[in-house]
């Protein structure tokens, strides 16, 4: 483990092109991935969580079907859908950062959904009894329940983020862990281990961790800033 970090280390100031362009894929691809699902995410999640109309028990349901979405089955049809024969084919995803992402937002997104929509669920009552009382209109009581949700929102975005960075099976499927051009930290690992090299693995893997402990840092920051 000593080794290991210490590599790391060496690792990071070494210069060494090809490690600067997998941390700088990995950062590319999770952050934009985690940041569209959470544009995409938080307004169902809020809709879902504090309107009641028809399917929506449904809509639940399924979404925390896909919750447990298997990466891998996620990757298989977003194979099936960018591949030679397949519908998007024009598009030419397959193999790119672009494709990478479309898989991650299609396996983050219904857990932001879900993430809200619990949240919500639980305050929305309350929050909708006191802005009838206040005489609110339905844009000013979506802005209350929003700004109530505001510390579970960032929770959810930062467990999207979490996932992006942790993920292998969909997007070394779709993205093919091409070296310079779609290898991430999680394939980059996943290859040093099967080559045998537990030491620079881990040492990956601790320099993939450091960057996610940094990246929660400043969202704390943000954080503790907005609620001064």
């Amino acid at each position: 483990m000593k080794t290991a970090f210490i590599q790391a280390i060496e690792l990071l100031f070494s210069g060494n092109e090809q490690l600067h362009n997998i941390i700088a894929v990995t950062l590319r691809m999770g952050l934009c991935s985690s940041v569209l699902s959470l544009l995409l995410g938080t307004p169902v999640g809020i809709v879902l969580g504090s309107f009641s109309f028809p399917f929506r028990r449904a809509l639940i349901v399924i979404n925390r079907t896909l919750m447990g979405l298997p990466p891998v089955v996620c990757g298989l049809v977003c194979y099936m859908l960018f591949s030679g024969v397949g519908p998007l084919r024009h598009l030419k995803l397959l193999y790119t950062v672009k494709g990478m992402i479309i898989a991650q937002v299609i396996l983050i997104t219904p857990l932001i959904i879900g993430n809200v929509e619990s949240y919500v669920s639980s305050i929305a009552p309350a929050v909708q009894e006191t802005a009838r009382g206040l005489g609110l209109t339905s844009g000013r009581t979506m802005l209350l329940i929003i700004n109530e949700s505001h510390y579970q929102i960032l929770s959810a975005y930062l467990f999207g983020l979490g996932r992006a960075f942790a993920e292998v099976g969909a997007i070394s499927m779709v993205g093919g862990a091409i070296a310079y051009k779609t290898n991430v930290m999680t394939t980059a690992i996943m290859n040093y281990s099967n080559m045998g090299n537990f030491t620079l693995a881990l040492a990956l893997g601790i320099i993939l961790l450091g960057i996610s402990f940094l990246l929660n840092i400043l969202a704390a920051l943000i954080h503790w800033q907005l609620n001064r």
